[in-house]
């Protein structure tokens, strides 16, 4: 069947973080480990120092991230990689959805019968660890992942994995209808979703419980309540309600702009708060919480928008 742009081709991730990568030339030697079928966020920041993990910005390697089981079309299969789009992570760079390319051993077909099920396994801890049949850990993945019910008890939940049935405990997912997923959270639920990251490192083009960067944050955190904006700050800042910087409310993204506030946006963070912001740093910081004043942020901030209100009020 030849796929096109109106007809995809679709697979699905089944590693717990797939890196999107600027180009199939973008890895180094030290990020093969993040390459492989059985790749693992844990293996590959061990062996990454802070000036390789700047790299991956400074030199444009990576662009995004996705989670077990998280769609992708696939436009052009090389030997070993496939270049895709992520169609759940809105971008300027591409229409349909964020572009790059990713390891095609980490993809798998989508299997539409099977992954149509009113139910899903959200993981609503840090971390959580996929079984098989036996009770034996099949691989730790990421707040936010979400797998298709297909059965479940007190102590367990099975799901469709894209690599067959595995198995949750109930106590690290939150089972929702599809019905249930359009419900919307607050700016107070945004800030407390976000304050369990407190300490957890940054990490460029993050978009797991095992390292954020600061729009993958923000995009994560909206996620958690159902709510889809950009990927990239700089299209966060164009979207959503403008806010004036005087009527803030816990929840509004905050944007930062070089030439205090009057260049290009190069950071967001969430307000948190008499004066405060709740963000992702950078390479060799934490997620914290920081007061604004006094700050290089507090003479480069530049804009506000809020997604929960306006998205609450439409949906």
């Amino acid at each position: 069947m030849t796929q096109t742009k109106e007809n995809p081709e679709k697979r699905v991730v089944r590693v717990p973080v797939a890196t999107l990568w600027t180009a199939s030339d973008s890895p180094r030697a030290v990020d093969q480990t993040s390459l492989t079928a059985s790749a693992s966020m844990r293996d590959w920041l061990k062996v990454l120092n802070d000036d390789q993990k700047r790299e991956l910005c400074d030199e444009n390697l990576v662009q995004s991230q996705l989670l077990l089981g998280e769609e992708v079309w696939v436009e052009e299969w090389g030997d070993d990689w496939a270049k895709v789009v992520v169609p759940s992570q809105p971008s300027k760079k591409d229409k349909r959805g964020y572009p790059g390319y990713i390891p095609g051993s980490q993809l798998v077909e989508k299997r539409e019968d099977e992954w149509k099920a009113n139910k899903q396994a959200i993981v609503h801890k840090k971390q959580a660890w996929l079984y098989n049949g036996a009770e034996e850990p099949l691989m730790e993945v990421s707040y936010l992942t979400s797998l298709p019910v297909i059965e479940e008890n007190d102590t367990f939940v099975k799901v469709l994995s894209p690599d067959g049935a595995g198995y949750f405990l109930s106590e690290d997912v939150a089972v929702q209808t599809k019905e249930e997923t359009t419900g919307k959270g607050n700016g107070e639920d945004l800030i407390r979703s976000g304050e369990a990251f407190v300490g957890l490192p940054y990490f460029w083009g993050g978009m797991s419980a095992f390292g954020y960067d600061c729009s993958g944050f923000a995009y994560n955190m909206h996620k958690a309540f159902h709510y889809e904006i950009p990927r990239d700050a700089t299209d966060q800042a164009k979207s959503g309600m403008n806010v004036p910087l005087d009527d803030l409310q816990v929840g509004d993204l905050l944007f930062f702009a070089y030439e205090e506030g009057k260049g290009s946006i190069h950071h967001v963070g969430f307000y948190y708060g008499d004066n405060k912001m709740l963000h992702s740093p950078n390479v060799g910081k934490s997620i914290e919480i920081i007061d604004l004043e006094g700050t290089v942020y507090e003479k480069e901030l530049c804009v506000a928008r809020r997604y929960w209100n306006e998205m609450e009020e439409t949906s």
